[in-house]
This record gives C-alpha cells, structure tokens and sequence, in this order.
C-alpha cells in the first residue's frame, strides 16, 4: 500500500469530517448490536414464563411490549446513525476524488509538449477518470466499511465474550484460516488488478484513436480491420477482468462457509451446555444472531480488501505522473512586461524523442513591432523556432532572448500571454463559434469578435450558417472546411492583441485571393506587433521587414523581398516559380 500512501494529506486535509463519520459509525454499530441482547433477553423471559419461572402473564407482556418497542427504536435510531454516516464519509470522498482529478490535471497542465508526444491520450483520461475512480473508492467505500467492520467484531465478540468465554473461544475457531485466505489472495487481486488498469488504458487509447480518425478509417474502408483490432484488445481485457474477478470469488463462498461453521459450532456447542444447564435458549439465539452481524463485515473483507489492492494499483499508476518533473518551468513568478523584441543566439536544438536536430547554429534579431517572414521546405525547422519561442520547448545549445534578456528569466505565463499562436493545424473546440474566438479573449464584446472575424476574412462563411456565431462545431472544429477553420484560428489570435503573432502556414488552405485580403487586413492588425509568419508562399512573405530562408536547420538565406528575388538562390526559384504558377 505504498502508492496509497499519498493520499494522507487529503486524509489529512479532511480530517474532522472523517472523524466525524467514524464516530457516527462507531456509535451507530454499538446501537445497532443492543438488538441481540433484547431479543435474548426477550426468548429468555418467554422460557421462565413456560417454566414456571414467572407467572404474571402481565408482567412478561409488558416486558416483550416494552422490549418490542426498544428493538424498533434501536433500528430506527441506528439507520438515522448509518444515514449520516454515509453522507458524512462518502461526500468526503467525492471531495477527495475532485481535488485529487484537479491536482491531476493541473500537473497536465504544467507538463510539456513533449510528455504528450511520448503519452497517449487514452492512457492520460484512464488514469484521471477510471484510476481516480478506483482510489475513491478506498477513500470512500473502503474506509466505511473497514469501520465498519471492526467496530462489529469488538462489539460483538466483546459481548460474546461477556456472556459466555466458552463458546466464544469455539465460535473464533475458523477465523484465523479466513486471515490466511486474506493474505494469499490480496496479493494476487493487487497484482491482477495492475494488469486491468494496463489493459483498460489500452481499450481506451485505441477507442480514442479511432473515434478521432474515423474521417480515415470511412475513407480508406478498412472498418473491418479495426473492427478486428478492437475486439482482440476487447477480449484480451474481458479475460484479464475475469482472471481478476476469478480470485475475488473465492473470498465471498469462503466467508459463508467459515460463517456457516461458526454457527453450526454455536449450536452444536450451545446446545449441550443448555442440556446441562449451563445456559439459557435466549443465550443460544444472542450469540447466532452476533455470529450472523459478522456475516456481512467478514462477508466484505474480501470486498475490501479487493478495492485496496486495485486502488494501490491505481494510485500508483496516478503517482506515476504526478511525479513527472515539468521540463518546461516558469522560473520568474513577478511580472514581466514583454515589448516583443526578439534574438536567437547561436540556438541548436535537437528533438529527444527522434533524435532529430531540427535547427543548427541559428541566429537573427526581429525588432518589436516588425515582421519576419520564415521559409523553407518540410521539415526545415520553420515550426521549431516557434514552438521554442512560446516555450513549449527550451533551447539545449545557444539562448533566446526577448526584449534582451534570456527567455527563461521571464514570467512564463506573461510570454505566454502576450503569444497569439496560430498554428499550421488548427484546433477548435466543440463550442459555438463565437466563444471558440472568445477564447483568445474572454470578455471580448459582440463587436470585437465580428471586427477579428472580419479581418479574419470568415465572417460573410460565419453569417450564412443557420446560428450565425452561436453554431456548436463538432469536435476539433469538423463543421468547418479547413480554411474556415484556419481564419476562424487567425480570429481568435488576433482579438487576443498580443504583443506578440504568430503565423504557421496558416494560409495554406485558402486561395490567393483570399489569401491577399487576409495579409491586407493582417498588415494593420500587426502595426506595432512583433509578427512572424511562417510560409511556403512567396505572397505571404513578400511584405515582411525581414525574411530568413531555412534548409536542414540551417539559415541559407536572408533579407528583405526585394533582396532577396535578385539573388540567386532558393527564395529567388520559389518567387519564379510561384509568380510562373499564378500566370497559369
């Protein structure tokens, strides 16, 4: 129980409440077990009255009334008990569950780009939502039951033992195999439940993958195939939870036996001492009614001791992430102005995950307020220089400043908040087109998304929808066509008003000529901003106070347009080649 060790601070955390619930149990299971002892007794008064023991038929009336009356109250009462427990115990679980998915997700959050290319999606929602799931259930369930059950055996056997130590030492006789089965098999369940979670993550990843790619899958018609793949994860999952649920079977049909015998042992051994004497009929039945009271307690230690080994399993899982240091970490927490000016030094940087080194030796300076354009093939390392300036990576060789002062000296939430970010492959969310524009900007106005939407160049496509703004897209933004969805993106950066823009062949997917009233509009949006733009065309490049030309990482050119088209060189062949294409 390791992992589990984690969540003592939320145990701590909520401490009052869990004290409180396990007082109210504790109170409400000495409650509950009065109702052995009144029904012994009453047994015991009906055998005096047939034996002649008591003869006021009155008097035994009244007693069994008064007692009748007294088993009633107790249940009611110890059910009102057992009500408050559940919401004082299980509500304090859910409260755990929910800061427990939040720390979660704010470690999502902080982790960097590159822990998301080496995990997969499905994996990353399995461990916040089945794993989590699983570790409330120890938190919760657990706890109230273990409560539970020990109160139930102190109370009880501290009764029994009261009444007769004989036949108490008899009734305890199979329990210390039950301890044994206990251990053996938590060792198995925690080990099988490891496997489950491993598998269920699986399932997931490849139901998301495929639900995500079903656009593909249609196209290429290859359903049955994946059909095929499912169900082999599918079944390879049914077998791994029923190899588990193999071992937990064996706790429920052991307890019953092992019950069984502790009652058959209370009559057959209570029936010879109430032969001699030694004891009353009541006796008999208080103590079968005890040894059934643990039926259900000793009944749940398998249970029990399931949801702890699955939930160890769980957690651990859990901590595996939440132990992730985050590559990318904001070293400055006061505020940084950020004016836009910004210089790569002599930057080199390599992926880790392919080993492949996307940029060499780079170097260039970009003004706040001015605009360099960036091109090159595939592959160049065009995309690489933005991702390092918004930081979802940071530099191995060389330093990047900004406004000149090292990059990571500056309040990684402020750089970030002065980034409009537009990427190559947009992405929408399932919301309405006006608040996926909103979310560069919450507060913005009514007008102001209209104006970004304009500039944009897809508020005339945005008008002709049936709900205008308020049309939901479907996921990732599929309602749209793909130039839709890069304007609508380019909407959404530039109501941000950044100090900084950022442009990654977002214009691919448009024509020319809509393409012309974009760059238009974006040459006075940009006023004052510093832009990059990243490119394969010549037109979106040609106004830029800067362009640098990439090859294999390498700058092979720069300048402006104009210097650039007179030298030979790759921005001289595309600009002919471009110009040559659009003649045609």
């Amino acid at each position: 129980m390791k992992a589990l060790q984690y969540l003592n601070k939320y145990f701590y955390k909520y401490k009052w409440r869990f004290l409180i619930g396990i007082l109210i149990t504790v109170l409400s299971k000495i409650i509950a077990l009065k109702v052995p002892k009144l029904v012994g007794d009453s047994l015991n008064i009906v055998e005096d009255y047939l034996k002649g023991i008591t003869t006021n038929i009155d008097d035994v009336k009244h007693q069994l009334f008064i007692n009748i009356l007294l088993i009633i109250g107790v249940a009611l009462f110890s059910g009102f008990l057992t009500f408050l427990m559940r919401q004082t115990i299980i509500v304090t679980s859910r409260l755990i569950e929910f800061d427990l998915k939040n720390e979660i997700y704010q470690q999502y959050q902080k982790l960097s780009l590159n822990f998301y290319k080496k995990n997969r999606t499905g994996d990353l929602m399995n461990r916040i939502s089945e794993d989590v799931t699983k570790v409330r259930m120890y938190v919760g369930p657990t706890v109230m039951y273990t409560t539970n059950m020990v109160v139930l055996f102190v109370v009880c056997f501290a009764e029994m033992v009261k009444i007769d130590l004989k036949l108490t030492l008899y009734t305890l006789l199979p329990f210390p195999l039950l301890s044994v089965s206990v251990f053996f098999l938590s060792k198995i369940i925690h080990h099988r439940s490891t496997i489950v979670q491993q598998n269920l993550s699986k399932l997931t990843t490849f139901t998301q993958e495929l639900f995500s790619g079903i656009d593909v899958v249609k196209s290429y018609g290859i359903e049955p195939s994946m059909t095929k793949d499912f169900d082999e994860i599918s079944d390879d999952n049914k077998d791994k939870n029923i190899h588990l649920e193999k071992a937990n079977a064996l706790f429920y049909p052991s307890i019953i036996l092992l019950i069984g015998i502790s009652n058959l042992i209370v009559v057959y051994v209570g029936g010879l001492q109430y032969i001699n004497g030694e004891i009353k009929s009541g006796t008999i039945l208080q103590f079968l009614l005890y040894v059934n009271y643990l039926t259900w307690p000793v009944a749940i230690v398998g249970w029990v001791t399931s949801m702890i080994q699955q939930a160890d399993a769980s957690q651990a899982r859990i901590n595996e992430f939440l132990d992730q240091v985050p590559e990318i970490t904001n070293a400055n927490k006061s505020s940084t102005e950020i004016f836009g000016k910004v210089t790569f030094k002599d930057v080199t940087f390599t992926y880790d995950d392919t080993n492949i080194t996307a940029l060499k030796n780079i170097n260039f300076t970009v003004n706040s307020g001015e605009t360099i354009a960036i091109l090159g093939k595939t592959g160049s390392g065009k995309s690489t220089i933005i991702e390092l300036l918004a930081r979802l990576y940071d530099t191995q060789d060389g330093v990047i400043l900004l406004d000149d002062k090292p990059i990571k000296e500056a309040n990684l939430n402020d750089v970030r908040n002065q980034i409009g970010f537009v990427p190559q492959d947009p992405f929408l969310f399932s919301d309405t087109i006006e608040n996926n524009i909103k979310f560069g900007k919450e507060d913005a106005t009514e007008q102001e998304i209209i104006e970004a939407a304009k500039n944009a160049v897809v508020h005339d496509n945005i008008i002709d929808f049936t709900n205008g703004y308020k049309t939901i897209l479907g996921e990732r933004g599929v309602t749209l066509s793909g130039g839709q969805k890069q304007r609508v993106s380019i909407a959404r950066a530039i109501i941000k008003n950044p100090k900084i823009l950022i442009f990654d062949d977002c214009l691919s997917a448009v024509d020319t000529e809509t393409e012309e009233k974009i760059l238009s509009n974006l040459e006075k949006v940009s006023k004052n901003k510093t832009t990059f733009i990243i490119s394969h065309r010549v037109s979106s490049a040609k106004n830029a106070d800067k362009i640098i030309v990439l090859d294999a990482g390498k700058i092979i050119q720069q300048g402006t347009h104009n210097q650039l088209i007179t030298a030979a060189g790759y921005y001289k062949d595309l600009y002919d080649q471009q110009l040559l294409e659009k003649e045609n």
